[in-house]
């Protein structure tokens, strides 16, 4: 008799801990969550000796950003079951270290700060399936906008949509504690640059090249209570501008956008609320 009791004690408990573990998965994504943000900016512009211009390394910006991120995320059943929906916008200002040159001069003979200023929003849906008691994988596609406006010379912004492929791995390993891991693989769309006129030149606006983009990250979500959460996570995200059209910017000089290479690093601190 004792032996039975002590066999059902331990299912009870078992099975309790499962269900905890998904239920604390789905409520890390029904959430409403605002967090500080720092995204550290790499880029590198290379030039490819287009009518006798240079090659190799033309200039680098790099340095952290900071800013907030909201995001908006709900699990429910709607069409397929555990149907996952996030909406997510983040804004970053702030400078950077600039390398490079004046026109025709050598990499490095320029030293200084430039601005940035960096903006994001997204939009995800995805569906949920229960691998085991405490672990969930959610595959998702996700259509997004960004936008770097950057402050060399009379001030250029660069922006690119981009359409992706992406699953998140979520696992409780105890109660109120979520880990995440995401990977994501899409290509930019419709990549863009727009250089402001200047007293001594025009400026242009034109399309560039598209290319892949990556982005791979971990988080970590804990429930202090019900309905207030804390989260942190880093993720890294990659992608490049491939070389515009030649533009006449007057005076009898044309201009163009060379190839580049982007990557931030970003790091997300915040507090969110469950419903």
């Amino acid at each position: 008799m004792l032996h039975k009791i002590a066999l059902s004690t331990v299912i009870t408990l078992f099975s309790t801990t499962a269900f905890a573990g998904i239920a604390d998965i789905k409520a890390s994504n029904n959430l409403i969550g605002l967090r500080a943000m720092s995204t550290y900016v790499d880029y590198t512009e290379t030039g490819n000796g287009l009518l006798g211009t240079q090659t190799g390394i033309l200039d680098t910006e790099t340095g952290p950003v900071t800013g907030l991120a909201f995001s908006a995320s709900r699990m429910r059943d709607l069409w397929l079951g555990n149907d996952y929906l996030e909406f997510s916008f983040d804004y970053a200002s702030g400078y950077t270290k600039y390398i490079g040159s004046y026109q025709g001069g050598t990499y490095g003979s320029v030293v200084t700060t430039s601005r940035a200023v960096l903006s994001n929003i997204s939009a995800r849906y995805g569906r949920g399936t229960i691998l085991h008691e405490k672990f969930m994988l959610t595959p998702y596609t996700e259509l997004a906008r960004h936008e770097w406006y950057r402050g060399v010379n009379y001030g250029e912004i660069y922006s690119h949509y981009h359409f992706a492929f992406g699953v998140l791995g979520q696992y409780s390993p105890v109660r109120r504690l979520v880990l995440t891991a995401n990977a994501m693989l899409g290509k930019t769309l419709g990549s863009y640059i727009s250089v402001a006129s200047g007293p001594s030149s025009n400026g242009f606006a034109g399309s560039l090249g598209n290319s892949p983009l990556y982005k791979a990250g971990l988080a970590a979500d804990y429930a202090f209570t019900r309905n207030l959460h804390g989260n942190i996570g880093i993720e890294h995200m990659r992608f490049n501008y491939g070389i515009s059209g030649i533009y006449d910017v007057g005076g009898g000089y044309v201009a163009w956008e060379p190839d580049s290479e982007t990557k931030y690093s970003i790091v997300k601190l915040g507090l969110g609320y469950a419903f």
